[in-house]
């Protein structure tokens, strides 16, 4: 299992364990456990992405059951996921403040009317499966219903407070990576008789890339510390993730440029994390 599996699937159990009741948790989460099962996000829309007040996907209530129509796009692990987290809006009235307007849904994945789309050839994270879900008259029994009908927006900013500084040190890790492998390439590759390290222009690329890594590990423990301490991170949340993002993605472009021509064979190691870099966190 690729690493972007692994951590959508805990993005996608966030908000289990953020507005689950112990049934549903035991159900899903438990599930998960025991065998080993995939679930999937399905927020993004063709139009939306953390936009959430803007989502167009619709559940309307009728008896016991809700009906899910829309389509949900960019969805990591959605070809292949078992469950899914659902976001759909339940208020149709456009007035509705988006705090009252949406709620959260597990949906099982085989549920009649979800059709999965092709997957997506990335950039990068090639192994990953990127696809889009559409929702079709889907029913879904109102005890999959998380917190309570409204509540989904809430459970959504929650999930995003949780999730952003893994996915921040993840993008430092590859930053990380990228200027280790640079550093060590500069301390090799020799032009004009002397090792391209010992020249200025590539001494200030590391440089500035060494105080990329370590300002995005801050920004991300600070968030994550936060989080640990029961306190609200939203602000540092939204601070790591942005700026790791950034730091990964001009460190891998430094590092290519660092390792020249050598990087435009795929199967060097910087050429890949590059990609990658564009990817996850562009």
């Amino acid at each position: 299992m690729n690493s972007e599996t692994t951590s959508y699937s805990n993005l996608s159990q966030a908000p289990l364990l953020l507005g689950g009741n112990e049934e549903q948790k035991k159900e899903y989460l438990g599930r998960n456990t025991k065998e080993n099962l995939i679930c999937a996000y399905c927020v993004t829309e063709p139009g939306v992405g953390s936009d959430v007040a803007g989502i167009k996907t619709r559940a309307e209530k009728k008896g016991d059951k809700y009906i899910i129509n829309g389509q949900k796009m960019w969805i990591t692990n959605g070809g292949i996921a078992n469950w899914y987290f659902v976001l759909a809006r339940t208020n149709p009235d456009p007035k509705c403040p988006a705090n009252k307007a949406f709620t959260g849904f597990i949906v099982d994945a085989d549920t009649k009317g979800i059709t999965k789309g092709r997957k997506e050839w990335n950039m990068g994270q090639r192994a990953s499966n990127t696809c889009g879900v559409t929702f079709e008259d889907v029913e879904v029994p109102d005890k999959n219903v998380l917190i309570a009908e409204g509540a989904g927006f809430k459970i959504a900013m929650g999930t995003f407070d949780k999730t952003r500084p893994p996915v921040a040190a993840s993008a430092t890790g590859l930053a990380q990576r990228a200027l280790d492998e640079a550093t060590k390439y500069s301390l090799e590759r020799k032009n004009f008789g002397v090792r391209i390290a010992e020249h200025q222009a590539i001494q200030f690329m590391l440089a500035e890339m060494a105080i990329g890594v370590q300002t995005a590990r801050l920004a991300w423990m600070r968030a994550a510390w936060q989080s640990d301490n029961g306190q609200r991170n939203t602000y540092f949340a939204s601070i790591a993730k942005a700026l790791a993002g950034n730091v990964a993605n001009k460190c891998a472009t430094d590092a290519v440029q660092i390792y020249e021509g050598t990087a435009e064979i795929q199967r060097i190691v910087i050429a890949r994390e590059h990609f990658n870099a564009f990817k996850q966190f562009s």
